[in-house]
C-alpha cells in the first residue's frame, strides 16, 4: 500500500543522515527508499558502493573539521 502511495504521488524524502555540508542521505517516509546526493547534486539510489563512499567522505570531513576547529582554539 505504501509503495502504491509513492507510485501515485511520488516519494516524500527526509534527511536521514548528513554526510557533509553538501552531501546528505535521504529516506522516503512512506516506503523507506534510500537515496543520496551525487556529484552533480542530483538524487541517486543509495547503493552499497555509494554508502561506502559516503562513509569515507564523512570520516574525512569530520577529521578535517575537527582539525580546523582545534587550530582556531589554539
Amino acid at each position: 500500500m505504501k509503495k502504491l502511495f509513492c507510485t501515485i504521488f511520488g516519494h516524500h524524502f527526509s534527511v536521514s543522515k548528513k554526510v557533509t555540508s553538501h552531501i546528505k542521505e535521504y529516506s522516503c517516509v512512506h516506503c523507506g527508499k534510500q537515496v543520496t546526493t551525487d556529484v552533480s547534486g542530483n538524487l541517486s539510489n543509495l547503493t552499497p558502493e555509494l554508502r561506502e563512499i559516503n562513509q569515507t567522505l564523512e570520516l574525512i570531513y569530520q577529521k578535517r573539521h575537527a582539525a580546523h576547529t582545534h587550530q582556531q582554539v589554539a
